[in-house]
């Protein structure tokens, strides 16, 4: 018999709040919230695991909207843009604000496609939590080891949710396994499904020893049942395992664990909190979203373990008048300062920059500096957004995730701090683009509107890049993959009503240096007045790979004045952008001026820019100069039968296997494989599998070309055409 739902009971609380909201009216809930009582959160996975699916779940059970929209029908609330409903992916991260239980919930809904990677990194730079959704039969996939990653950098806390136990194939201990091995991750299971696949009905909450279970209708509250029989065993091990785990950081609870005491919910509860925002481990709970199963219990995580801005350590600051590092406390009381992280051009209101409050209050119409500029901005209507709606508030305080309007010389990573005390936060760094094609208006009507067009994109996406060739005239766009580009091009033709044509897809190749080298550069031009004279001396080697381009000054007794250094670093970095191979950029090399000379009357500026560029580029053809290509993690997961095919083509793509996984009928091959042979590769493999193998890349790192393939390469230079 169903367990009556009474104030006394420990499950009680998300139960009662299910009640309480259906049948009655939306409450008016108060803007401002303690800073305790909110909680900044995005929900992060690899592509097609279910995260849009369960935020659209969490808006309808926090009463944020009162109709469920389904990815699949093409009405989510959270994929707003055409081409997300078309595609049936999330492609712009999402923002939007709702309530439980006496808390205010902000998230954000993430792409989980590669190409789209930017959106998680700059979402995951200002966000205090995450929830990381895993489908439950494929478990940790190549992208949520990338989203993974991303968060440890910023080290936010999180709590992991298996998704699609109803499915065929589901398994939950697999997934444990997977989460702990493969991320490393210190798994904290909180919840047991009760039944898997089709028969998956609810979850037992180890902290209690209850049991819920859920209807498929959403409008059905779900119901505390006793633990069955067969479970209770099952279920004394993973709470003892989990008590265990906490004591190992928690003292009190180790003594009574030692002590054989009786250790409450409550006290498990507090210790999760504490571990889970140290970082030390990583709830994890269950259910099946679509089928309206397990979210309740994933709101009470959010709110019960995931930190509060007050919780999270303070954001450091560099202050500018004092040039000194600061830590900036999250009070409404202490100045005001907010990040930038996010550009979107609205059809109808116009620029819209997200901000992240990290301190302080900041009212509509108020005066801002923006240090990272230099320039004072003065902040227009600011806007709480539920993905693409707009609701307009007088003021913003600490921990709100807000839009403005009327931000014209504001952008991602930019800091906004009051005037009387300029503050600089980190900025985000962002991918370089791997992919290049060329872009070109179908008639001549639309020349001037494509430029217009490209520079708001760019704005809005700082992973997609824009440049001219200046050999060809041709503009080039760049991004992270084929889809990312066919995208662009698509929000071309409709949000700005340009119709484009598209060359074919390029890769970005990269040049760099093998050998240490040095050479003198030299710029002597004389006139019939003042002349041009500098002269430099430059030894460069190759640097370690992905820290870039790194210059120092070696010169001793005065042999180039302090003005000059600077624009010989200018003349330097302007060579890297063309190589002497093909033509392409060059990276990871470091650059040292050790000497030179000038002329009390005709050196410049100028002169000393043009004899470090003809110095470097005498310099890169000594030291063995090579091609780089970009190469890509491919995973493709697959049924057995085509495992030998997809292989074989796989080898012939130059890719480097790291290792084959099977479960079931299914197998996942983890390749290394250049960028240039996965052009096409998804219809490829539809036709090799008669579509039924998946697969998903990330950028990995840079690697020498070929010899034979290099040659090629010089030949065709940097002509996109």
């Amino acid at each position: 018999m169903p367990l009556p739902i009474t104030a006394g009971n420990t499950m009680s609380k998300h139960l009662n709040t299910q009640l309480n909201s259906q049948g009655a009216k939306e409450k008016v809930i108060p803007r401002s919230y303690p800073l305790e009582r909110i909680r900044n959160i995005a929900i992060i996975a690899h592509i097609d695991a279910g995260k849009t699916t369960v935020t659209e779940r969490v808006l309808y059970y926090t009463k944020r909207t009162y109709k469920i929209g389904e990815v699949h029908d093409g009405n989510a609330v959270m994929d707003w843009m055409a081409q997300e409903r078309e595609r049936g992916i999330t492609i712009t991260a999402a923002a939007t604000s709702c309530f439980w239980n006496d808390h205010r919930i902000n998230i954000i809904d993430t792409p989980g496609h590669i190409d789209f990677t930017a959106e998680v990194e700059r979402c995951l730079r200002v966000l205090d939590g995450g929830v990381v959704v895993f489908d439950a039969v494929s478990g940790v996939e190549a992208q949520s080891e990338a989203v993974w990653r991303q968060a440890n950098r910023y080290q936010v806390p999180r709590i992991c949710f298996i998704n699609k136990m109803d499915r065929i194939g589901a398994n939950y201990e697999r997934c444990l396994d997977m989460i702990a091995k493969r991320l490393g991750a210190n798994a904290l299971p909180l919840q047991l499904p009760l039944g898997a696949e089709s028969e998956f009905r609810g979850v037992v909450d180890l902290l209690t020893s209850r049991a819920l279970e859920f209807d498929d209708d959403p409008d059905v509250a779900p119901i505390e049942v006793p633990v069955p029989e067969e479970y209770k065993e099952t279920v004394e091990e993973y709470r003892t395992a989990l008590i265990e785990k906490l004591a190992e950081h928690d003292d009190a609870m180790l003594m009574k664990f030692l002590n054989s005491e009786e250790i409450t919910a409550a006290e498990i509860a507090t210790a999760l909190r504490q571990v889970t925002i140290a970082g030390k481990g990583v709830p994890v709970l269950c259910g099946a979203a679509y089928r309206n199963k397990g979210v309740q219990p994933l709101l009470d995580a959010v709110v019960d373990y995931l930190p509060a801005p007050p919780d999270v350590p303070p954001v450091t600051a560099y202050d500018t008048k004092k040039e000194a590092e600061i830590l900036l406390p999250a009070s409404d009381d202490a100045p005001f300062a907010a990040l930038a992280f996010k550009v979107v051009t609205d059809p109808f209101v116009g620029r819209l920059v997200y901000l992240r409050a990290y301190s302080g209050k900041i009212k509509g119409g108020s005066e801002v500096f923006n240090t990272a500029r230099g320039k004072r901005e003065r902040i227009g209507r600011l806007l709480i957004m539920h993905a693409n709606h707009r609701e307009e508030v007088s003021d913003a305080d600490t921990g709100a995730i807000i839009a403005s309007l009327g931000l014209k010389n504001t952008f991602t990573g930019d800091t906004l701090c009051t005037v009387a005390r300029p503050l600089l936060l980190e900025s985000i760094n962002f991918p370089n683009p791997v992919i290049s094609v060329a872009i070109e208006p179908r008639a001549r009507a639309d020349q001037d509107k494509i430029g217009e067009a490209l520079q708001k994109l760019t704005e809005e996406d700082p992973t997609f890049k824009v440049s001219v060739n200046s050999e060809t005239g041709q503009t080039v766009i760049s991004g992270m993959g084929e889809l990312h580009l066919d995208v662009i091009v698509s929000r071309l033709v409709t949000e700005f009503g340009v119709q484009a044509r598209v060359g074919k897809p390029r890769v970005a190749y990269k040049e760099t240096i093998t050998t240490s080298a040095s050479a003198e550069g030299r710029f002597v031009q004389q006139t019939g007045g003042r002349g041009q004279f500098g002269a430099v001396e430059l030894e460069i080697e190759p640097g370690t790979p992905g820290e870039g381009f790194k210059f120092e000054d070696r010169t001793r007794g005065g042999a180039i004045p302090r003005q000059y250094i600077g624009p010989v670093e200018h003349g330097v970095r302007e060579a890297m952008d063309t190589g002497v191979v093909a033509g392409y950029p060059m990276l990871d090399i470091v650059v040292r001026l050790v000497d030179g000379s000038y002329h009390e009357v005709d050196s410049s500026e100028l002169a000393f820019k043009m004899a470090g560029s003809i110095g470097f580029k005498a310099a890169v053809q000594r030291a063995a100069p090579v091609l780089l290509e970009p190469v890509m993690k491919l995973a493709v997961i697959t049924p057995q039968e085509f495992m030998g095919d997809i292989i074989s083509d796989l080898n012939a793509k130059r890719g480097q296997i790291e290792f084959i996984e099977t479960q079931g009928d299914l197998s996942s091959i983890r390749v290394q494989v250049p960028l240039a042979e996965t052009f096409g590769y998804a219809t490829s493999l539809r036709s090799m599998t008669q579509g039924r193998a998946t697969h998903s890349m990330e950028f990995d790192r840079y690697e020498k070309v070929p010899q034979a393939m290099a040659e090629k390469i010089k030949v065709l230079g940097r002509d996109y055409a």
